[in-house]
């Protein structure tokens, strides 16, 4: 009984870990730089693949503190460190090339088939578990800068339960990215992936989505 969930889960690492290799190699040729992340464990008694002992978030943040500098689209240096650690997940860092809008499926699904109804370009799309994710073109640093805020402290494990509605992901946070797994065992995959073009103005999307989000 012991050998079918094992030889599954192997299977499951030989299936998705050469798809996280290529996807980094992909993004990296759009411009959007990737670091390692930790992914989850389902054996050994630990639930993250990290050094934290009771992490409170296994398999869904960066695998180093240092992620911001790590963070890069060198293929020679993306293909070097999964072929190390294959079944690592894929992070992405906000707020240089793209924003990220982080909704509830119940509420991003809906948004996106009324922009679909309105010819609305939505750019890619992806979906996380219970969560819906809309990559957007970047606020960066904007100005007013005052009036916008580092959304590391608003997406943090501890606060998703509190505050199921938007978040805003710019600079100082990320995203985890299609084909990461999930600890429930989910991956996370592309309704819309990336094709190159241009990415969508964020205000005019959370116009949109700001609808569904109440």
């Amino acid at each position: 009984m012991v050998g079918v969930p094992l030889a599954r889960r192997a299977k499951r690492r030989a299936h998705h870990a050469p798809r996280k290799m290529t996807s980094v190699l992909e993004y990296a040729q759009l411009g959007w730089a990737s670091c390692m992340g930790a992914h989850p464990l389902s054996e050994g008694g630990r639930a993250c693949s990290c050094d934290r002992v009771g992490c409170p978030d296994p398999g869904m943040h960066p695998l180093s503190p240092a992620w911001q500098m790590q963070a890069t689209t060198d293929t020679a240096l993306l293909t070097r460190w999964w072929k190390q650690d294959p079944d690592a997940n894929v992070i992405l860092p906000t707020g240089r090339v793209f924003d990220v809008f982080d909704v509830p499926a119940a509420a991003g699904r809906p948004a996106l088939a009324a922009m679909d109804a309105a010819g609305f370009d939505t750019g890619p799309v992806a979906e996380n578990g219970d969560r819906v994710l809309f990559f957007v073109a970047t606020r960066g640093a904007p100005e007013d800068e005052d009036e916008w805020w580092s959304c590391s402290l608003d997406a943090g494990p501890e606060t998703i339960d509190s505050t199921p509605g938007l978040r805003w992901h710019c600079r100082d946070s990320y995203v985890l990215a299609p084909p990461s797994t999930t600890p429930l065992g989910g991956v996370v995959s592309w309704i819309r992936p990336p094709d190159g073009r241009p990415l969508p103005d964020p205000l005019r999307v959370l116009d949109l989505l700001a609808d569904f989000c109440e």
